[in-house]
């Protein structure tokens, strides 16, 4: 019984990251690769999707396929997700009005590949999905974290960093060490390329897409006076949106996307009960400043042992170097009592009446915080690399090389982006308070 259990799982599991899947999805939703039309080759073999611990990360352009249609003679006999489609190529036939042609907005992050045009039938549906990928990128959550932290609440934004920065670094280890490769395009079409040569299994998109939704959920329903099917179709709807996007994109199996989904709710179970201890000890012990230093250069170390260097694994020394800046600056709010929290006798909040006088003061303040984001931003990476290029002896004149080295870019993460969090948490709403915008 037991075995005929894990027979049915693993058979599942292997139809679930059929990319074939994905290609049916995308040309549901109206996505169309202009993959050259080749016919089927009988015996071919099984390509290597059926043995997904063969699969080896794209190191460069030379060694394996990054755009579409550049896969190898196992994946190249499909075409569009369809077997001995005899159909004109969609290059050769006629647009009509409602048909765009569009290529990746962002090249890979390896390799430089642009990727390859592809036709749009479903304007709607593709807006909305580079809508939900990129509710999962770096720029939105510049934007999301410091406009719930100034303008709503200070608690709710400092405990999702937390889950953000771990939820990150979990999902991005466990893709180090499974190392499965993206779907294969053909059949999928790359709709995105920008992390088309990292890892795959699970999907962090999805992961983070599920993490902060469901993590904003549980900390704010009590606290904030709202009906409970609305935070909850909130929550799921955003979550659903992100997943779903990622296997658009062709970025994603649907067992990856499912994969990414359960994990992080297993990471949100794991943190609810210990969040707020972790939460108060960042502000209150004597020792927290060490312990947060030492907890996350720790992590990034691991994380950039795991395998060689890569955007995806930058982009979890940034959250880790995020988290370390932001918990840094918890501390000091509270030790010189800026930015208290509201006592308990104040809750359940409410939102006040939506005024013009209090949207404008919002967006003010999100501007000129952002703002002062993006230059320190700015300012620290334009000072950082060639300082540690110059104290590792390396050239700064290829930046992309230089920043393949753990030396250089781990610590320029770590610099910059925990610059931007303390900033954001402690620095700018000083300003506020100098500006009287608090």
């Amino acid at each position: 019984m037991a075995n005929d259990f894990v027979k049915t799982f693993v058979r599942v599991c292997r139809n679930l990251q059929d990319p074939c899947h994905v290609a049916r999805f995308q040309q549901l939703c109206g996505v169309k690769g202009t993959f050259p039309n080749k016919p089927t080759k009988p015996g071919g073999g099984q390509s290597e999707q059926d043995f997904p611990e063969l699969r080896k990360r794209v190191q460069s352009s030379s060694e394996g396929s990054v755009g579409n249609g550049a896969a190898g003679d196992a994946t190249s006999a499909q075409v569009n997700g369809m077997q001995g489609d005899n159909t004109a190529r969609p290059d050769e036939a006629a647009l009509d009005s409602d048909t765009a042609r569009a290529k990746p907005l962002r090249k890979n992050s390896l390799t430089g590949d642009m990727g390859q045009e592809f036709l749009i039938h479903n304007k709607f549906l593709f807006y909305l999905f580079t809508f939900g990928t990129e509710l999962g990128n770096e720029m939105f959550f510049i934007v999301f974290f410091p406009f719930l932290f100034w303008n709503i609440d200070a608690l709710v934004s400092r405990r999702l960093i937390v889950v953000w920065a771990w939820n990150l670094f979990v999902g991005q280890s466990t893709k180090d060490m499974i190392r499965w490769s993206r779907p294969a395009s053909p059949p999928v079409v790359k709709v995105e390329v920008f992390y088309n040569s990292e890892y795959s299994m699970p999907s962090t998109h999805a992961m983070t897409g599920t993490a902060i939704p469901f993590c904003l959920f549980m900390l704010t329903y009590g606290r904030w006076q709202y009906p409970f099917l609305f935070g909850l179709s909130v929550a799921l709807s955003w979550s659903v949106l992100v997943c779903v996007s990622r296997v658009y994109m062709g970025m994603h199996s649907i067992l990856e996307v499912i994969t990414g989904f359960l994990y992080s709710l297993l990471i949100l179970a794991f943190f609810q009960p210990i969040l707020e201890k972790i939460d108060n000890f960042y502000m209150t012990d004597h020792y927290a400043p060490l312990v947060i230093i030492v907890s996350h250069v720790s992590l990034g170390l691991v994380a950039f042992s795991l395998d060689s260097w890569s955007t995806s694994r930058g982009d979890t020394a940034q959250a880790l170097g995020t988290g370390a800046g932001a918990a840094l600056a918890s501390y000091v709010n509270h030790q010189l009592g800026l930015l208290l929290d509201p006592p308990l006798s104040a809750l359940p909040l409410t939102l006040p009446p939506l005024s013009i006088s209090m949207v404008l003061l919002s967006l003010l303040r999100f501007a000129i915080g952002v703002a002062v984001i993006l230059v320190t931003r700015m300012i620290m990476k334009a000072v950082t690399i060639p300082f540690l290029c110059q104290l590792f002896g390396l050239s700064s004149d290829d930046v992309r090389q230089v920043r393949q080295h753990m030396k250089v870019e781990l610590p320029y993460r770590y610099i910059v982006y925990s610059v931007v969090g303390f900033s954001c948490v402690s620095v700018v709403p000083l300003l506020f308070r100098i500006l009287n915008l608090a």
